[in-house]
């Protein structure tokens, strides 16, 4: 199969995934264009002076979220950055300086944001980091009312990371 700018992908599966869910479109002016998932993550945004104090992380639907807690922290004068990871192993598969380009060992306040499991998403948040998660299953409601239930608004998010800033400044 190949790729649109003629880069050939054949040592691994790919494939497109979709969501039916109402999630928003980015608007591409202010945030990172979306060829950068061909690395596996990339930052979506930055705060103004560069020099980020938290990172966000999600994937896929989730991304939308962050990057509206983001907004809501950088009014409250936190520094974010937000990364789009929406592969492991293409990210992985990254020289360790292209990693840490994106996730700088520098910045130990970070929260993955992921519905789904927490598994494996500990390796990118680190042991100072958390990672927002479903860890059960079973429940049966309309999405919006699952993702409000789980914790997954902007509110709790924002809630979330402004925690992981403050813990990180007690430990500096």
């Amino acid at each position: 199969m190949a790729g649109r700018a003629g880069n050939p992908t054949r040592d691994r599966p790919v494939a497109l995934v979709l969501t039916r869910q109402a999630v928003p479109t980015l608007d591409r002016s202010r945030y990172a264009a979306a060829d950068g998932l061909r690395r596996g993550a990339y930052v979506l945004s930055d705060p103004p002076d560069g020099e980020p104090e938290l990172i966000l992380i999600a994937t896929g639907s989730e991304v939308g979220l962050i990057v509206a807690a983001a907004e809501r922290l950088q009014a409250q004068d936190v520094a974010v950055r937000c990364v789009s990871m929406p592969s492991w192993e293409l990210f992985d598969a990254l020289p360790q300086a292209e990693r840490e380009a994106v996730l700088p060992p520098s910045v130990r306040a970070r929260l993955a944001v992921e519905a789904g499991v927490a598994q494996g998403w500990h390796r990118y948040v680190g042991d100072a980091g958390d990672v927002l998660s479903v860890e059960r299953f079973g429940s049966s409601a309309p999405s919006n009312v699952l993702l409000r239930e789980y914790g997954f608004s902007v509110e709790d998010v924002y809630r979330r990371a402004l925690a992981l800033t403050r813990r990180a400044i007690r430990y500096e």
